[in-house]
């Protein structure tokens, strides 16, 4: 699968890093039907801080575009970190 079309390369990294934050999310309190939630939460953060701390914003149209780039960036890594939990689970089973 090709992430660079659809992923910002620079995001990238996010995907590692939220599905960590996932396994360490399993080992808490917390129901595992909630860390995708927590996860989609948590990549939206992490991808508008990194927009934020890199793009130059100066006028609505400017915020508007990072908070959508913000929302649907976040959602794809924390989607792709869901998706190799399940790639890594998957492998794992005997059938």
């Amino acid at each position: 699968m090709d992430f660079e079309n659809y992923i910002k390369p620079e995001l990238l990294i996010l995907i590692p890093v939220l599905y960590l934050i996932g396994e360490a999310i399993k080992k808490s309190n917390i129901a595992d039907k909630h860390i995708p939630l927590i996860l989609g939460a948590a990549g939206v953060v992490l991808s508008g801080i990194y927009l934020f701390a890199v793009e130059p914003i100066s006028g609505a149209q400017a915020v508007a575009t990072a908070l959508f780039t913000a929302f649907t960036q976040g959602v794809l890594v924390a989607g792709a970190s869901v998706y190799a939990d399940q790639i890594i689970k998957q492998a794992g089973k005997e059938e």
